[in-house]
């Protein structure tokens, strides 16, 4: 069912997209060397680096996918959210202190210094390939909200969010960003806030409470308490213990070799605020998620009795809550919303823009084409390199229109890019010295088992119309999707310490 706007709702929106790119022209003037560019000359508060590290975490994919994952199964992203509390401690004790003495603004000039230029390339380009699945999902969840409004097709409506984001970020640089996150981080507070509230009435208004519903069917479940890791026929059955693995692995990533985060708050004065702005976002995204959460399960109740029907196209959970708002929510507060959506959306593909860029420059162009690049050709090459990725992640978006369940489908994006990376971190916090056909052994052992884990499988194969031949059965990954980053981590950092523990021996003898 198509929803309409209002001529309020069209103003508010034309309204926002003029202040992000007003405010990109702004911070253009103060953009002039690359360190401006990509660390804000390190002039920003701690509290709005923190609202920026928030702000990469909650994108479109929290706005819309989570809902939908809460309505079409349970609580167990939940369980992600808990597991940063001893995560960010971690970080703030090793990590923090080391990545502001050493100055650093690539994170991956961390690897190069303890393992190796080999760990340096391996860490870059999984990053910017990341990010490129990243920017493609959060456009792609971004549009198909805007999409159910417009009558231009979800093609166009990509494009057009495409645009306006490499515009601004490409004029503004990181400043922009992080003024233009925290302009963003409150307009979507304010608008799930209002959303949850909203739900909550029409849920418990009835004298026959619509959550109920939720109840009854186990909506508010962490998930399975089975001790097992392997994946389930159903995601309610999806356990406990395999999600406290995945949000460990993948909270340990984004905080210690993920650009995104590290280069924000690497944007502050000092150590202090830069543990400050961790400690602000992560306690701000806990709550967020739950409501998230909330509003998925809410959302199950409401369309579940009382007589609230979907429309005929909404085949898949992340559907639901554009739905909800296009044909629920009144004039003005609807484009509230959709502008909250869209600027969780923004706030995230902005910061992954500019920090692609920083790493193309820093770990790529810089450390081995040109050394002696000047400030002018730095920050033409950083603006060049911030369209070329939005163009890229435009293109991506465009193609996830096929998806099913997008958050299994980023989930497994992180785990197939990001899943050896914090291997080689650790193993760097480690001091794990290797030569470099070994460091290329264990990173090949990594990609081989991810390999395995992501494609081993008939639920992957019958897409495809293909399966495991009978004989191969002894070969399929019983795992489940969501740990495969913490299976790639294990297998590097196992190839990697008998690396290690022989070459060590080797010294002893000699």
């Amino acid at each position: 069912m198509q929803g309409s706007f209002g001529t309020i709702d069209i103003g508010i929106l034309i309204l926002y997209g003029c202040v992000l790119i007003g405010m990109g022209i702004y911070y253009k003037r103060k953009c002039r060397t690359a360190d401006e560019f990509m660390v804000a000359g390190r002039s920003i508060p701690a509290w709005a680096a923190g609202l920026a590290v928030m702000s990469t975490y909650t994108s479109s994919i929290s706005y819309i996918a989570t809902p939908g994952k809460a309505f079409d199964s349970n609580w167990h992203p939940f369980i992600f959210s808990l597991c940063i509390i001893p995560v960010a401690w971690f970080v703030c004790k090793y990590a923090v202190p080391y990545y502001r003495k050493i100055k650093l603004i690539s994170v991956y000039e961390f690897l190069e210094d303890r393992l190796g230029s080999w760990a340096r390339i391996y860490g870059a380009i999984s990053f910017v390939l990341f990010m490129v699945g990243r920017i493609a999902v959060i456009l792609y969840l971004a549009s198909l909200l805007l999409n159910t409004f417009v009558p231009w097709g979800i093609v166009p409506v990509i494009i057009g969010l495409g645009v306006i984001t490499i515009a601004y970020t490409f004029l503004g640089g990181m400043e922009a960003v992080i003024w233009t996150d925290v302009m963003q981080s409150i307009v979507m507070i304010v608008g799930i806030i209002f959303c949850a509230i909203t739900l909550t009435y029409d849920i418990f208004s009835q004298p026959d409470y619509l959550v109920q519903a939720a109840f009854d069917a186990d909506k508010f479940s962490l998930g399975s308490a089975k001790l097992s890791l392997a994946s389930q026929q159903h995601l309610f059955n999806r356990t406990i213990w395999a999600m406290i693995i995945f949000g460990i692995i993948e909270n340990l990533r984004s905080l210690i070799a993920d650009q995104n985060c590290v280069q924000k708050y690497s944007s502050v004065a000092d150590e202090r605020q830069a543990k400050k702005s961790i400690w602000i976002g992560m306690l701000i995204y806990i709550p967020l998620t739950a409501i998230f959460l909330y509003i998925g399960t809410a959302l199950f109740a409401f369309y579940s009795l009382g007589g609230h029907q979907l429309g005929e196209g909404i085949t898949k959970g992340s559907q639901v809550f554009p739905f909800f708002i296009a044909t629920q929510l009144p004039v003005g507060l609807k484009g509230l919303v959709v502008a909250a959506i869209l600027a969780a959306a923004m706030s995230t593909v902005d910061s992954n823009l500019n920090c692609s860029a920083t790493v193309l420059l820093l770990d790529f162009y810089k450390r081995y084409f040109n050394p002696k690049i000047g400030e002018r050709q730095s920050i033409m090459f950083l603006r060049g390199t911030t369209i070329a990725w939005g163009i890229l992640g435009t293109f991506f978006a465009i193609l996830m229109i096929r998806a099913e369940s997008i958050l299994d489908l980023w989930w497994q994006i992180s785990g197939i890019f990001g899943g050896g990376v914090l291997g080689v971190f650790i193993l760097g916090m480690l001091r794990i010295r290797l030569r470099l056909w070994q460091g290329l052994v264990s990173i090949g052992v990594s990609i081989v088992v991810i390999a395995w884990a992501t494609f081993m499988r008939d639920s992957f194969l019958s897409e495809f119309g293909l399966q495991i031949p009978d004989s191969w059965k002894w070969a399929e990954c019983n795992l489940d999707v969501v740990i495969i980053g913490a299976v790639g981590t294990a297998a590097m950092m196992l190839a990697a310490l008998v690396f290690g523990l022989v070459n060590r021996i080797r010294d002893i003898r000699a």
